[in-house]
């Protein structure tokens, strides 16, 4: 069994920063692709950005100059730096992961959310 454990998430005011955290627990053959996903009040579940297993990097538009994902593949872990944070990017963040267990059987895992909330 994988789970993903998410840390980061705070109060801050327009223009702040702020570094998400997600470490793949459990059984894992292999991490692939991983992500950030995020979901606002009243609205659906977005793509923020995505992490490939060779480190090759892709950030939605309204991400662009002010986010950089990262991961480190000995912890199994990837980050969300969030520079020059927006209202607009309050939302819920999730952590996405694509992954093998050791029996070779592929799996995609979801964390639990963890809140940004970006207000003076």
């Amino acid at each position: 069994q994988v789970r993903l454990v998410e840390s980061g998430g705070d109060l801050v005011q327009p223009g702040g920063s702020l570094r998400l955290s997600c470490v793949a627990l459990g059984s894992i053959r292999s991490i692939n692709a991983m992500g950030w996903y995020r979901q606002a009040p009243g609205k659906e579940r977005e793509l923020v950005a995505t992490i490939a297993s060779d480190s090759t990097t892709d950030h939605v538009d309204s991400a662009k100059g002010r986010f950089t994902i990262s991961r480190d593949n000995a912890k199994n872990a990837v980050y969300l730096q969030m520079n020059n944070l927006k209202p607009e990017d309050t939302a819920v963040y999730y952590c996405n992961v694509r992954l093998f267990t050791p029996t070779l059987r592929r799996l995609e895992v979801w964390g639990q959310g963890t809140l940004v909330t970006v207000s003076s």
